[in-house]
């Protein structure tokens, strides 16, 4: 019994794994791998729904492995897609005025940044916001270097379908 439940849990692992790489791709604007993809992932989710669907076991048991499984295949997915397809982030955060030595040297480090000045924001103060277009894998790396000049600065990161001309870090 325990290895059949084993057997739905990785199987259903695979799977969502899979879906939910598949929408991570389809998101980003890409049409041949999520067709790829759906494939094997409707393939494996039929046999092992199928398999779950056809136990004379108890099914609170199976039900509790095939939700397991799920559960973990989305986290697995998410991980793997952050790890293994490349995306373009935009990065907006906002600073107290007079932020030209961070940004000196954010640039010395190879960030493109552009500088914009905020006026009379609901305090009376002015402000810059800084606008940077990154791969999402050196998102981890800005963030802790604005977090060292100011742990209060205010921060936005937003998915960018698509960057023409310019320069991406």
């Amino acid at each position: 019994m325990l290895l059949k439940c084993l057997e739905i849990f990785a199987a259903r692992i695979v799977d969502v794994t899979l879906g939910t790489i598949r929408t991570v791709f389809f998101v980003k604007g890409k049409t041949i791998e999520p067709f790829i993809i759906a494939f094997f992932e409707v393939l494996v989710w039929y046999i092992v729904a199928r398999e779950a669907i056809n136990t004379q076991m108890n099914m609170w048991v199976v039900a509790i492995f095939y939700a397991a499984g799920y559960a973990t295949g989305t986290y697995i997915g998410s991980k793997l897609s952050q790890i293994f397809i490349k995306g373009v982030v935009g990065v907006q955060i906002v600073l107290k005025k007079g932020s030209d030595k961070f940004v000196a040297k954010l640039r010395k480090l190879g960030y493109e940044v552009s500088i914009i000045l905020l006026k009379n924001d609901y305090e009376g103060n002015d402000k810059d916001m800084l606008y940077i277009q990154i791969s999402n894998r050196k998102l981890k790396e800005l963030t802790d270097l604005v977090n060292k000049y100011d742990k209060e600065a205010f921060m936005v990161v937003n998915e960018t379908k698509l960057v023409h001309n310019g320069f991406i870090k």
